[in-house]
């Protein structure tokens, strides 16, 4: 029943995500990095999770990262960056629910990053054919 819930609680915040999580990470490629670390690191719920102490959303959302695992080591590593203030970085995507706790991410953010790599191999592509020419 519990492993039930865990699914069913993350999808309602997945249901009500809301696309001003873009404006978070749009000018800060630090908070991009640990966004693209994210979606490469292993991430689990608990097998047992701990009892679900309120039903307000700050609580539900709290209790579903109580019971996720992860590498904090792996995740520094997989973002590139320093040791020394991961956490004010990982902070906010976390509270601003552009990270789930499943290893996935808010999709208006999903979008958003994708179409800024094909911009950018967009971008390669017309100044590769404007030397070829």
């Amino acid at each position: 029943m519990s492993g039930d819930m865990y699914a069913e609680k993350l999808a309602w915040f997945k249901e009500k995500e809301r696309p001003e999580a873009v404006l978070l990470v749009a000018d800060d490629p630090q908070l991009t990095k640990v966004v693209v670390a994210w979606t490469n690191t292993a991430v689990r719920r608990r097998e047992t999770p701990s009892k679900l102490r309120g039903d307000s959303e700050g609580e539900v959302w709290k209790w579903l990262w109580e019971n996720t695992e992860y590498s904090r080591q792996e995740l520094v590593a997989k973002s590139a960056l320093s040791e020394y203030g991961f956490d004010s970085k990982l902070v906010p995507l976390v509270g601003n629910r552009v990270l789930y706790p499943d290893g996935t991410v808010n999709s208006f953010i999903q979008r958003y990053l994708r179409e800024k790599v094909l911009k950018l191999f967009d971008a390669k592509i017309k100044r590769a054919s404007k030397k070829g020419s």
